[in-house]
């Protein structure tokens, strides 16, 4: 047999594996929608990819996501299914179904987290807080992780608190001359990432003064990799290599900072010296509980906590910024209330934080339009019925916090910036707000997240008057969460009596 007819049986073969594969790819799709295809949904854009060319062109930048699941939902009710290639994913848009699935501890997180234990092959949340699907594992790290969330622990974290906001203030009364334009989500960013670096792990990051600091970059470039990543051709795109060697740089960086903080407290115990009881203690002390101090997974829970405890508390104070801008009567009593609670004293007091009861309908109702973690999803291992329409197992059902706030039948004329949906008085449906999650699975850092929140607003409003920079969109970008895309361009100036 000559070579070439050795080669024309190589490609003959090949193409007949191709077909055969071909035949029973598009077999199983087949049954998959013949099993799915009772539920309501969207045309498929094609038999083989589904609606993954939807669900792709509004992943683009100049576009939501959620917007498409938003109005998906509108249009074909509480439960609806979606494509993307074989899997399928159900959009649940009900109030008793978000009661019964995410309060029960029996329904794990889908298999989508596990795209997040690496960042383009570089370890990123492994089995951290957020990923962790194993529940009896999950529970004993939130068990441990409980005391560093305490009340008690709280109230101690006012110091460091007002001294983070104090450093913002200082920052923004240098450029509150009214006619420097900066970006506002840039600066609380930056208060962030230095209020958690101190409270969570003791380290002072002091990012901003130090405008060379690389933190804020390398989270930034972290999230847009989460976010990049649900392309799963992007590792493909010659174009992106420079992009994904950044993210994986940043990933590195934060898990090496972690790594050197980690020991530093080691030493410190080994040493005998007073340590806080602050997440790094609580993550230390869990590890030695279990009898294992594998650094891996004890930076898992550090890179979590750094950036959620970051991230999600500068998106919402920015949006909260852009919408007081936007609406001046409902700046003008929150800052009234400011006045009359915190008047012109410097330091907030943890029992300012319960009077100021107007600031916190304003950060609620920020939350409901902007949540920064827009949505969950859990992985359906048995067949259910939901809103009289049965599930097949094996679907990932999907919880969108975002369709929820913007949603009709949940909150009446829901694009209206109202805090006055979240008064004493006020009536609104249950499950349908959860900017936290709900149930077992419910964000740890909520508590902790509203008070440093209060106090950076409370002393922005007590000190400046702002306004937004012409010509900018409202936008939302979508980072893994969602934030402001053009970053809140405001100019400030000194309010007069102050």
């Amino acid at each position: 047999m000559s070579l070439w007819d050795l080669i024309s049986w190589a490609i003959l073969l090949i193409l007949g594996l191709f077909l055969v594969s071909f035949l029973l790819y598009s077999t199983y799709l087949h049954y998959i929608h013949l099993k799915y295809d009772h539920i309501p949904g969207p045309p498929r854009d094609s038999f083989l990819l589904g609606h993954a060319p939807s669900l792709m062109r509004a992943m683009k930048a100049d576009s939501l996501l959620h917007e498409l699941i938003l109005q998906w939902s509108q249009l074909y009710g509480p439960v609806v299914r979606v494509y993307a290639f074989h899997r399928v994913m159900i959009l649940v848009n009900s109030a008793d179904a978000v009661k019964e699935i995410l309060l029960s501890p029996t329904f794990t997180k889908d298999s989508v987290y596990k795209n997040a234990f690496h960042l383009f092959g570089v370890r990123f949340l492994g089995n951290g807080l957020v990923t962790d699907r194993d529940h009896e594992h999950w529970h004993k790290q939130r068990r441990m992780m409980d005391p560093a969330f305490s009340r008690t622990y709280l109230m101690g974290l006012m110091g460091t608190f007002n001294e983070k906001a104090e450093d913002l203030m200082e920052q923004l009364a240098e450029k509150a001359d009214g006619k420097a334009e900066f970006s506002m989500h840039e600066m609380m960013s930056k208060v962030t990432l230095d209020v958690i670096a101190k409270v969570a792990f003791g380290m002072e990051l002091n990012s901003l003064r130090d405008d060379q600091t690389p933190f804020p970059r390398a989270i930034s470039m972290v999230m847009r990799g989460v976010s990049e990543t649900r392309n799963p051709l992007i590792k493909f795109n010659p174009g992106k290599r420079g992009f994904i060697r950044a993210v994986q740089e940043s990933v590195r960086l934060l898990r090496q900072t972690g790594k050197e903080c980690i020991e530093k407290r080691q030493k410190a115990i080994e040493d005998g010296e007073e340590i806080p009881t602050d997440i790094l203690s609580q993550i230390l002390k869990g590890a030695s509980l279990e009898k294992t101090c594998d650094m891996e997974i004890l930076l898992d829970n550090f890179i979590t906590f750094f950036i959620a405890g970051q991230e999600t508390t500068a998106n919402q104070l920015s949006f909260a910024v852009m919408e007081l801008a936007r609406n001046p009567e409902i700046l003008e009593r929150v800052q009234a209330e400011v006045d009359e609670v915190i008047g012109s004293k410097r330091d907030i007091e943890f029992e300012d934080l319960s009077k100021l009861s107007y600031l916190s309908q304003v950060l609620k109702e920020t939350l409901r339009l902007y949540p920064s973690a827009p949505g969950t999803s859990r992985s359906l291992e048995k067949e259910m019925v939901i809103e009289g329409i049965p599930v097949p197992a094996n679907a990932c059902l999907v919880f969108n916090f975002y369709a929820y706030g913007r949603t009709e039948q949940f909150f009446n004329d829901p694009l209206k910036f109202d805090p006055e949906r979240f008064g004493p008085d006020s009536k609104r449906p249950h499950f349908t707000y959860l900017p936290f999650s709900l149930g077992p699975r419910s964000c740890i850092g909520q508590v902790f997240s509203q008070m440093e929140a209060k106090v950076v607003m409370s002393k922005l409003l007590q000190r400046f008057e702002f306004e937004l920079v012409e010509r900018q969109s409202f936008d939302i970008v979508d980072n893994a969460t969602l934030r402001p895309k053009d970053g809140v361009i405001c100019r400030l100036r000194p309010r007069g009596h102050k």
